[in-house]
C-alpha cells in the first residue's frame, strides 16, 4: 500500500437489520434460501458502499456472510458435530456451548472463496480477508477426536491453507488470521501457536496479518479487563517471537486500552495495525483523540509501517456508531498524514 496511513477495519461491521439482529453476537438469519444469498450479497454491497463513504483504504467483507467469525468457517468443515455440543470455557474466561470435533477434520469445498469474488468484483481497492487462526478455533470447540490441541491446530492449519490460497487467487491482498487466543495461553503460542500460523501462510504472496486484541466489546470480555489491573503487558508474552515469523502485519489494540505502547517496539520491523478506535463503547472518538493514539504509536513504528485501524470487529454496535467511528478514524488518520507530510517537505 503506497498510501501513507492507509486505513482498515480489523474485523466484523455491523450487519443491516433486516438480514440479521443487529447488535448481536451469533445472531439468526433473518432470510432463508436464495433470499438468503441475495441478502448477504446486498449486505455485502453496503458494507463496501459505507466503508468507501467513510474513507477507508483498504476494504473488507465486514463478515456480512458469517454469522460469527470462527464457527461459520467451522461449520462447513467435515469431523466437526454441531448437534453434539459442549460447555467449554472459551479463552479461560467464559462458558460457551460449542460444537464436537468427531473424527478427522477435513474441508471438501472452499467456505468464503465465492463472496471474495463477489467483493473483488465491486472493487479496485485492496482487500483484506480474515479468517480464523488455528489456536482460537480450537479453544471454540469441544475436542473428541484428537484429544489434543496441539494436534488438532495443526490439522486446522493445513485446511486454513487450502483456503487462504483460493482467496489470494480470488484476488483477496491481505489475509488476516483472528488469533484473540494468543492474548491467553502464552505457552502454546509459543511452544507451537506460532509455528501453526506459519504452516496456515506456508506459499502464499499476498501479505499476511494476525489479529490479537481484548476481545469484542461484550461483557464477557469487558469484565475479564478490569481484572487485569492498570497494565497490559499480555503482548510482550508473543511480541518476540511474531517479530521473527513470516507474518507481515500484526493487527493490536491501543484505543482505551491499559497495553504500554512502548511494546510495539518489540515487533519494530513489522507492519503494525494500531488500533485506534475502541469498539467497547458507543461513543464516537474525536479525530484528535485517534490522532493522539496514532502520534504515540509513531514513537515505535516506522510511519511507512503504520495501518490505523480498530482494536477489533464491531459488529456488536449500532451501525450508525460503527460508520462514525469508521470516519473519526479517517479524520484522524489524515491529521497525522498532514503532519507527516508537512514535516517531511520542511
Amino acid at each position: 500500500m503506497k498510501k501513507l496511513l492507509p486505513i482498515s477495519s480489523a474485523g466484523s461491521l455491523p450487519k443491516p437489520s433486516w438480514l440479521a439482529e443487529p447488535e448481536t453476537l451469533w445472531s439468526p438469519w433473518k432470510l432463508q434460501g436464495n433470499e438468503l444469498v441475495d441478502g448477504k450479497h446486498d449486505a455485502l454491497r453496503i458494507t463496501l458502499h459505507e466503508q468507501q463513504t467513510a474513507g477507508v483504504d483498504i476494504v473488507s467483507d465486514g463478515e456480512q456472510t458469517r454469522q460469527h467469525f470462527v464457527t461459520t468457517y467451522i461449520e462447513h468443515l467435515n469431523g466437526v458435530d454441531f448437534e453434539n455440543r459442549k460447555t467449554v470455557k472459551i479463552r479461560d474466561r467464559y462458558d460457551a456451548s460449542v460444537p464436537t470435533v468427531v473424527g478427522p477434520v477435513s474441508r471438501t469445498k472452499s467456505v468464503f472463496v465465492e463472496d471474495a469474488k463477489f467483493l473483488r468484483q465491486q472493487t479496485s481497492q485492496p482487500i483484506k480477508w480474515a479468517l480464523p487462526g488455528p489456536m482460537t478455533m480450537i479453544d471454540t470447540l469441544y475436542d473428541d477426536h484428537y484429544k489434543s490441541r496441539e494436534k488438532l491446530a495443526w490439522e486446522f492449519a493445513k485446511i486454513l491453507n487450502q483456503e487462504a490460497k483460493e482467496l489470494e487467487a480470488a484476488g483477496v491482498d491481505i489475509i488476516q488470521f483472528d488469533e484473540p487466543a494468543f492474548n491467553v495461553f502464552f505457552d502454546d503460542v509459543n511452544d507451537w501457536g506460532i509455528a501453526c500460523l506459519e504452516r496456515a501462510i506456508e506459499g502464499l504472496k499476498c501479505e499476511t496479518a494476525v489479529h490479537i486484541c481484548y476481545g469484542y466489546g461484550i461483557k464477557a470480555n469487558t469484565d475479564w479487563k478490569k481484572t487485569l489491573g492498570t497494565e497490559w503487558r499480555q503482548y510482550e508474552e508473543v511480541f518476540p517471537k511474531l517479530q521473527k515469523s513470516n507474518i507481515d502485519i500484526i493487527s493490536l489494540e491501543c484505543q482505551n486500552s491499559y497495553v504500554p505502547i512502548e511494546l510495539l517496539e518489540l515487533v519494530r520491523g513489522k507492519k503494525i495495525m494500531v488500533g485506534a478506535i475502541d469498539v467497547a463503547i458507543n461513543t464516537i472518538e474525536t479525530p484528535e483523540e485517534v490522532a493522539n493514539t496514532l502520534r504515540e504509536a509513531l514513537k515505535y513504528v516506522d510511519a511507512d509501517k503504520l495501518y490505523p485501524c480498530t482494536n477489533c470487529g464491531m459488529a456488536p454496535l449500532p451501525r450508525d456508531i460503527a460508520n462514525g467511528k469508521l470516519n473519526a478514524l479517517n479524520k484522524g488518520a489524515e491529521l497525522v498524514r498532514n503532519e507527516l507530510l508537512a514535516a517531511n517537505v520542511a
